[in-house]
């Protein structure tokens, strides 16, 4: 089996871009993956057929070697843009290479440990009462057991720090009260604070509503300030999403700087290399709770990984029910009792409907540019 073409389609999804990958062989198998957004999204197209030439006319059941050639021959340490491209084109050859053998992914990977995929889902409101009656209706629609949110008010660059103490956690209380105590809460601060001493502050404010965890309380560059963090917190630490293959992680373990890790699969490396990340923090005794803020493929690969992968926690999830998401494939993502199915059809077990890719094309986005009072930058 060889390799003839890889195409990408750069697909606005409403807020950001979904790049979908496409692998086709000379025996008609065809591979779907996802690579992430990084907002120059038209690098990441650009990267992916940078790569096809290297790629086209070898075999895609050679997932390792073939990852070894796109890292190694990028020449430095690829950054987001390399790896979303590496990880995009990694998961088609996942893909092919279950559907030859016919067998979904998971039983690629050693078969799954777990029935079903538990996911959670972001709730959100400009007030502690919109914040608790939205995170209701998740829990009426999908039967959620998990949920994130924010663990400040809105615009808090914009407010004096004790403002931000003292508002942040009656948005959590709201919504503690309002679901009970045995939904998981998870706070993610968005990296947006840049004083280990004030992420302290606030995770010691949020502490007696038992959150499930507190997810990347300051800049995720300073491994050590974040081991200070873990150290301090009465709350798990998690981290992950913005940092790339399993070098990275590993200085996060021998660090002991995370309670909990959030590597991202189109982004990290793919998926092979997130097995390898899992595996380094199964040494350390640390879950994996995927970020997964992406699309239906994403969301695919992610159930494969999960269904395979011991210490797999929890995985982040937007639903692909409504608006355009809901068109990428034949029968989008719903959760029922807050849990995924997991296929059992050979590769991702999904049918993407491929002309509702090109359906709408790609809008330029950035995330913002947040002030501070003063008019400083702040982080996003």
């Amino acid at each position: 089996m060889k390799i003839t073409n890889i195409t990408s389609y750069v697909t606005d999804s409403i807020g950001h871009n979904i790049i979908f990958v496409k692998t086709e062989t000379d025996e008609g198998l065809t591979g779907w993956g996802e690579a992430y957004c990084v907002r120059p999204d038209l690098g990441v197209a650009a990267t992916i057929d940078y790569l096809k030439d290297w790629l086209i006319d070898q075999d895609p059941r050679n997932i390792e070697s073939l990852w070894a050639e796109m890292y190694q021959g990028l020449r430095f340490p690829p950054g987001s843009i390399g790896l979303a491209a590496i990880s995009g084109i990694e998961h088609t050859l996942w893909d092919i290479s279950a559907q030859a053998l016919g067998l979904p992914v998971h039983k690629m990977l050693g078969g799954n440990v777990r029935d079903k995929i538990r996911v959670y889902q972001g709730v959100h409101g400009n007030t502690p009462e919109k914040t608790a009656e939205h995170a209701q209706q998740l829990i009426e629609k999908y039967g959620y057991t998990g949920l994130k949110m924010n663990p400040y008010p809105p615009e808090p660059d914009k407010q004096l720090w004790n403002a931000v103490l003292r508002d942040g956690p009656r948005f959590i209380e709201a919504v503690r009260d309002a679901v009970g105590d045995d939904i998981d809460i998870g706070l993610d601060a968005h990296a947006k604070i840049f004083e280990p001493i004030r992420a302290l502050e606030l995770a010691d404010a949020m502490a007696p509503y038992k959150p499930y965890f507190f997810e990347e309380p300051i800049r995720p560059e300073n491994i050590q300030a974040m081991a200070y963090l873990r150290r301090k917190m009465t709350i798990p630490l998690a981290t992950g999403e913005c940092l790339y293959t399993k070098f990275q992680f590993n200085e996060l373990m021998q660090a002991q700087a995370a309670d909990i890790i959030q590597p991202d699969v189109c982004i990290c490396g793919g998926l092979m290399e997130m097995r390898k990340i899992a595996a380094i923090a199964e040494g350390h005794d640390v879950m994996v709770a995927p970020h997964n803020p992406m699309g239906p493929i994403a969301t695919a690969i992610n159930v494969h990984f999960a269904a395979a992968t011991y210490n797999f926690s929890i995985l982040e999830f937007v639903p692909h029910d409504e608006g355009r998401r809901s068109e990428f494939v034949r029968e989008p993502w719903v959760p029922k009792d807050g849990y995924l199915d997991i296929p059992d059809t050979p590769g991702w077990g999904i049918e993407v409907n491929e002309s509702a890719l090109s359906k709408y094309p790609y809008q330029s986005y950035r995330r913002g540019n947040p002030r501070r009072s003063d008019g400083s930058p702040a982080f996003i």
